[in-house]
């Protein structure tokens, strides 16, 4: 019964600006859970052993709505996208950041309106310089946080 469990469980990634995306298919192969990435035509990814490859049109929302119809309950889910995150807990999925934070139901409506307000902004010219570039200090930090999470769902289902 707990393999089955995990067998479901899935990797989805957000994958056209995913800096980390070695990182989470080392630890998919550790876990034994399959990776879906999903990006535009625009992003070549090469699908290998373990890692579904899914290329949506070059659409602004095409890879989000992609995801958001095709994540369960139990998978996880890694995206810097605000909106994309409040629908994938929405349908009890976990999810992380690029840089390792886990998004929480609590915070989101903080988050999206951050992000509606720096929208606003950008429509009335005032452009802000994005983030940083992820450093390898914060590849090490997300694959630990996915890691322990891998792992903490590893324990849930085989209790």
């Amino acid at each position: 019964m707990a393999m089955e469990k995990s067998q479901r469980m899935k990797i989805v990634v957000d994958g056209d600006a995913c800096p980390v995306k070695k990182e989470i298919i080392a630890c998919a192969r550790t876990f034994g859970v399959p990776v879906l990435m999903v990006s535009s035509y625009d992003h070549v990814l090469q699908a290998e052993e373990g890692v579904t490859v899914v290329q949506v049109d070059r659409g602004a929302d095409s890879a989000d709505l992609y995801i958001a119809n095709h994540i369960t309950a139990g998978d996880i889910v890694v995206t810097q996208d605000y909106g994309l995150a409040a629908l994938a807990l929405g349908k009890r999925c976990r999810v992380l950041s690029n840089r390792g934070q886990e998004y929480e139901d609590s915070k989101m409506d903080f988050m999206l309106e951050g992000r509606h307000a720096r929208a606003v902004e950008r429509r009335r010219g005032q452009y802000s310089k994005g983030p940083k570039a992820i450093t390898a200090e914060e590849k090490n930090l997300f694959q630990h946080k996915l890691t322990k999470l891998l792992t903490l769902l590893q324990e849930n289902v085989q209790l």
